[in-house]
C-alpha cells in the first residue's frame, strides 16, 4: 500500500512499524517486538486494511513463546488475506501481496500443527502450501519457500510427493 502524493511514493506507515518489529525481533528483541506487535494490533483494529492484518499477524506469530498462540496469531493471519478475495474489490491494490504470502502462511500453519503433534492438520497445510506455491516466480523468495516446504515434507516424512511443482519454468 503506497500513497502517491505529488508524483512521489510514500511509504506505507504501517508496514513501516511493522518492518521495525521484524528488525527489532531479528536482532534479538523477541519481548519488544511482541509488544510493538500488539499495540499496532489494537490500532489496527479487526476491520483494519487486511494487508496490514496479515503481515502484522505473520510476524506476531513469530513471536509467541506458546505454540497454540503462534498457531492462533498464524490463523488470523489465513483469515486477513481470505477477506481479500471474500469482501475486497478486483483492484484492491494488497491482493498481489497477500496471494504472495499465501504459500507462506499455509507452510507456518503446518509447521504449528506439527509442533503441537496434529500431523493430519499439517499435511492438509503443507499441500495447500505446495499447491500456493506453483504460483511463485523463480526467484530468492520463491526458492526460500520451496526449500522450506520441502524440509517441512522431510520433517513430515512426505519426501517426494511434491507431485513435480516447482519453480516456474522458462525464468531466470
Amino acid at each position: 500500500m503506497v500513497a502517491k502524493q505529488q508524483g512521489q511514493a510514500v511509504p506505507d506507515a504501517v508496514l513501516t512499524r511493522i518492518g521495525q518489529g521484524v528488525m527489532l525481533h531479528h536482532a534479538g528483541d523477541r519481548v519488544e517486538a511482541r509488544h510493538r506487535f500488539l499495540v499496532l494490533w489494537a490500532e489496527l483494529g479487526e476491520h483494519g486494511d487486511p494487508l496490514h492484518r496479515c503481515t502484522l499477524a505473520h510476524y506476531l506469530a513469530d513471536t509467541q513463546d506458546d505454540p497454540g498462540d503462534e498457531l492462533a496469531w498464524d490463523l488470523r493471519a489465513l483469515a486477513a488475506a481470505e477477506e481479500v478475495t471474500d469482501a475486497r474489490p478486483v483492484g484492491y491494490e494488497g491482493a498481489p501481496a497477500l496471494r504472495a504470502l499465501y504459500p507462506s502462511l499455509h507452510l507456518n500453519l503446518a509447521a504449528d500443527y506439527a509442533r503441537l503433534a496434529r500431523p493430519d492438520a499439517a499435511r492438509t497445510h503443507l499441500s495447500r502450501a505446495r499447491g500456493a506455491a506453483r504460483t511463485l516466480a523463480a526467484d530468492p523468495y520463491g526458492d526460500k519457500v520451496r526449500a522450506a516446504i520441502r524440509n517441512m515434507e522431510v520433517l513430515l516424512g512426505e519426501e517426494g510427493e511434491t507431485g513435480g511443482w516447482g519453480p516456474p519454468r522458462g525464468r531466470p
